[in-house]
């Protein structure tokens, strides 16, 4: 069947217009009935603590959905980066030492999920389910089921704070984080061999496993770039909250998943890209606090989010079957 309207507008055209519409609604409906929604330090609060981390882990959930998979393991990863870099800094070691021994720590959960979907051929779903079970457990046996590490302002480097709260040329870190990663994952994806291959096997998976592209290398690296992207959120959870908290990583992963499904929803392709991902994760967080604002209790907030991404997602799967 024809994706062409009457006026030569494809219905996908139509579907993204309609979506785009309802959330400037959205919007609206909370500029007027949430007390300070569309305020100065409301917006820069939103953009710093709730866009900002979870675009990155997004971003991450982005480059391992373009090659076809999904990631449940990134929240492991955040929470193995967030416990190295408070325990190292607990025991006074250097800051760029316990930043990088973080990153590494969150490069290993990449690894280990690298080498159970290619050298054992586990299913990415069920290899990245059980790299979050066995993260899990680890976080409970090595904090006594489940209890929090606390930095004293006494032991903190200087720079320790500056992770998520400075700032360079005025404008502040996290936001370079977001948009730095940003652009360099659409390059990646865009205009490298290697990027092009991990999209193409995400498209076509059949096809690419016989056109001479090195399969497991390209899904191992995708996995282990993802966890890294993953850690530097594990970076800032530390450095924002001074302590590492079992499990609180996990709380990104549900939102990373429907901020990436949600811009694919929104792109022409059908296919996860960064663009996409950053108006999903914007979507999600501006909503998110406008119910905040309006009163709703944090789990209906929660209903309210799932609803979101289910109806984004619903539209886009009725107006693939359409197009088919």
């Amino acid at each position: 069947m024809s994706d062409l309207t009457v006026s030569g507008v494809t219905r996908g055209g139509l579907l993204r217009v309609l979506l785009i519409l309802i959330f400037a609604a959205l919007l609206l409906f909370f500029s007027l009935f949430a007390p300070g929604f569309f305020t100065l330090d409301n917006v820069a609060s939103v953009l710093l603590n709730n866009v900002a981390p979870l675009a990155i882990a997004a971003l991450a959930m982005t480059l391992v959905a373009a090659m076809g998979a999904v990631d449940l393991s990134i929240g492991t990863a955040i929470d193995f980066a967030c416990l190295v870099l408070v325990t190292l800094v607990v025991h006074q070691v250097g800051l760029p030492l316990a930043v990088t021994a973080a990153l590494l720590a969150a490069l290993c959960v990449g690894l280990f999920n690298a080498f159970l979907v290619t050298a054992l051929g586990v299913e990415p779903f069920l290899a990245t389910l059980g790299t979050l079970f066995i993260g899990q457990s680890v976080q409970q046996l090595s904090s006594n089921g489940g209890q929090p590490v606390y930095l004293l302002s006494q032991v903190l480097p200087v720079q320790f704070s500056a992770i998520s709260h400075g700032a360079l040329l005025g404008v502040p870190l996290p936001l370079w984080y977001v948009s730095g990663l940003a652009i360099a994952l659409h390059l990646l994806l865009k205009c490298t061999p290697q990027g092009r291959a991990l999209t193409f096997l995400g498209s076509q998976a059949s096809v690419a496993r016989y056109s001479g592209i090195a399969v497991g290398r390209t899904v191992g690296v995708g996995f282990v770039l993802s966890a890294v992207i993953a850690g530097i959120v594990g970076l800032m959870l530390a450095s924002n909250v001074k302590a590492w908290v079992p499990l609180s990583g996990n709380a990104y992963l549900l939102n990373a998943i429907g901020a990436a499904f949600i811009g694919a929803t929104f792109s022409a392709t059908r296919r996860p890209n960064v663009p996409g991902t950053l108006l999903g994760v914007i979507l999600l967080s501006f909503v998110a606090n406008g119910l905040l604002l309006t009163g709703w209790n944090f789990y209906w907030q929660q209903v309210a989010t799932g609803v979101l991404i289910f109806g984004v997602l619903a539209a886009g799967a009725l107006n693939n079957r359409r197009r088919k």
